[in-house]
């Protein structure tokens, strides 16, 4: 049977959804599973930029000389502690089961950013299978804010 996976920014995310769509069991090392779903999480940024001294010794330390530092290509780098994460969710993303993925990171431009890294790193050639989820859709139509609006999902 196919499987969705949903990715979240956090654990606490990854649960809510849990609850939400009625998944008791299955918990996994970095990851949620049933018979339809895998829910996984990015425990923050695991992707980051590469500092200067990665393109060209010379600029481990700044001078005028060699600044501006403009690289033709852009080089990024798992952050070491959370490296465990993303070899999970990269693997989970290669599985032949897995037919739709829904990102639900926060809708925000740090939350967009975060899961474009992840999926540019693990190589992921699956864009068609992807959507996108905003757990904060409500929110501009609400006058008053819903403590408890992370229970709101709205699929786009």
């Amino acid at each position: 049977m196919p499987k969705k996976i949903l990715i979240t920014e956090k654990p606490s995310v990854a649960r809510e959804f849990a609850k939400v769509l009625k998944i008791n069991g299955g918990n996994k090392n970095g990851y949620i599973e049933s018979e339809e779903w895998i829910i996984t999480w990015c425990v923050g940024h695991l992707v980051t930029m590469s500092y200067p001294e990665k393109y060209d010794e010379k600029l481990k330390y700044w001078r005028l000389d060699t600044l501006p530092f403009l690289p033709k290509e852009y080089k990024y780098e798992i952050i070491p502690s959370v490296e465990n994460q993303f070899n999970i969710i990269k693997s989970l993303l290669a599985r032949e089961d897995v037919d739709t993925i829904y990102v639900s990171t926060d809708s925000g431009r740090e939350g967009e950013y975060i899961y474009r890294l992840v999926e540019q790193e693990a190589r992921n050639k699956r864009e068609d299978k992807k959507k996108s989820m905003d757990r904060f859709a409500n929110r501009r139509r609400n006058k008053k804010r819903n403590r408890r609006s992370k229970r709101f999902i709205r699929i786009r």
